[in-house]
């Protein structure tokens, strides 16, 4: 591992926003104890992840003490920049040359166009959005994840109006929708009321706007725009919890 950047060192630091530092860590210990690569595969989450790493490992020759080590500094790198936290306020609505604040169309937009490979969104209402959509459908171009929980007409139980949340997203290809079905809440006043969006689980846009054009252009809305530490990862995990125990299910436009 002289020179130029090998395969094995890429894939080392493209691992640590997936792992963490911590699966980084466990990655390392395993191979520094002499464990097979299927033995580590299979004890460790994020195999997708893993197994090109190992495997660039074995092309290059990087025993597993070496490899270990290596880990171990990517970890120690990552886990140090991911204690690094900013907060700024995010606004929709009518500003002050007092005090300067971010747009929240705007944060969502960059929030956007800054996600390399999972991007997650909730929201109560939704209506087509020109600069979210086009930065939705380029993310999707370049391998980013996509996925949308959005309420429907049939949980608002007639406090949403007009066309489907979910139509928003149409015609964008690769966006995966999901929702709280109805027959699934406590009761008939339980909502799909959260508006956020986190990318890579390192950047996370918390707000009371909705993802329409008066909520995130027009109306006075107020959020925060968290990056790094553990926030971003912990809002991300709950959401896939939630599609794991099949609470949020996969929607088609059309079956709400």
């Amino acid at each position: 591992m002289t020179g130029a950047e090998s395969e094995f060192e890429r894939l080392a630091a493209a691992a640590a926003p997936v792992l963490g530092a911590a699966g980084l860590r466990a990655v390392a210990d395993r191979l520094a104890q002499g464990w097979p690569d299927q033995a580590v595969l299979g004890s460790v989450r994020g195999r997708e992840t893993v197994a090109p790493l190992l495997e660039a490992a074995a092309r290059e020759g990087v025993g597993g003490e070496r490899a270990a080590a290596f880990l171990r500094g990517v970890a120690a790198g990552y886990g140090a920049g991911a204690e690094t936290v900013t907060v700024e306020t995010v606004w929709t609505g009518p500003g002050s040359h007092a005090v300067p604040v971010r747009a929240t169309a705007q944060a969502l937009v960059d929030l956007i166009e800054g996600a390399e490979r999972e991007l997650l969104l909730m929201t109560y209402s939704a209506t087509r959005h020109r600069a979210v959509r086009a930065a939705l459908a380029s993310a999707v171009e370049r391998g980013v994840a996509v996925s949308a929980v959005v309420e429907t007409l049939a949980g608002a139980r007639g406090t949403l109006a007009g066309r489907e949340p979910a139509m928003a997203f149409h015609g964008v290809a690769g966006v995966r929708l999901w929702q709280w079905p109805p027959e699934r809440r406590p009761d008939r006043f339980a909502r799909t009321h959260a508006k956020l969006a986190v990318a890579d689980r390192r950047a996370l846009l918390v707000s009371s706007a909705n993802l329409t054009q008066s909520g995130v252009a027009h109306s006075i809305e107020a959020g925060l725009l968290v990056r790094g530490g553990p926030v971003p990862e912990r809002v991300a995990e709950h959401i896939a919890e939630l599609q794991t125990r099949g609470i949020l299910e996969p929607l088609r436009i059309g079956d709400s």
